[in-house]
């Protein structure tokens, strides 16, 4: 008989991007998340909620220099984000201003909506209601 341990909550995410400095600043600028750490051109951290967003190089995260395993990904990744029902028309307008188009806005069946961009590596962000995965 296995026995489970249960998990606690995801303690961070890592996406990819080629562009760090691009990356960073939309994530910084656009999404106001707050920089924790920059990791000597590997990466960028951010605080978000009580989990870390990791942004990583991967051409820098296949290099083994850091005492981690190597790791990495290409094409579009998706990250996404819990909004408030009532913040949606402030991230459109937020979005708009910074000259973000939202590809996509869904309306799940239980309820809320999903608006759906891309970061400026092509990555899929979402903005997502604290009710859709139940």
């Amino acid at each position: 008989e296995s026995r489970w341990v249960k998990l606690g909550q995801l303690s961070e995410a890592a996406i990819y991007a080629r562009d760090l400095a691009s990356a960073e600043k939309f994530y910084r600028e656009v999404l106001g998340l707050k920089k924790i750490s920059s990791m000597e051109g590997r990466g960028v951290a951010f605080r978000c909620g009580t989990t870390v967003l990791l942004v990583f190089d991967p051409s820098r995260t296949k290099i083994p220099d850091a005492g981690v395993p190597t790791h990495g990904a290409s094409g579009e990744g998706h990250i996404a984000f819990v909004i408030e029902e009532a913040e949606i028309g402030g991230w459109r307008q937020r979005l708009r201003e910074h000259g973000v188009a939202i590809e996509a806005e869904v309306d799940w069946p239980q309820g809320g909506r999903s608006l759906y961009f891309r970061d400026p590596d092509r990555n899929v962000v979402e903005l997502a209601p604290p009710n859709l995965w139940g």
